[in-house]
């Protein structure tokens, strides 16, 4: 089994500016404000989470294959 990793970094669509956050590992997140642009970022359709939508690595639960 591979391991799961808990953090991603964020980028905004919006500014591009770029924060590496942790991420929950029982649920997605699907909202998240940037703290550049004050902007609140929700997923692109058909992702679960913000993660899985602007960062390096998709949420725990996709990473399982949950």
């Amino acid at each position: 089994m591979a391991k799961i990793i808990l953090e991603s970094t964020l980028t905004c669509p919006h500014c591009s500016h770029r924060k590496t956050e942790s991420m929950p590992t029982d649920s997605c997140q699907y909202f998240y404000k940037c703290e550049s642009c004050g902007r609140l970022l929700k997923p692109k359709p058909g992702d679960c989470c913000v993660f899985c939508s602007y960062g390096t690595m998709p949420c725990p639960p996709i990473q399982a294959g949950s």
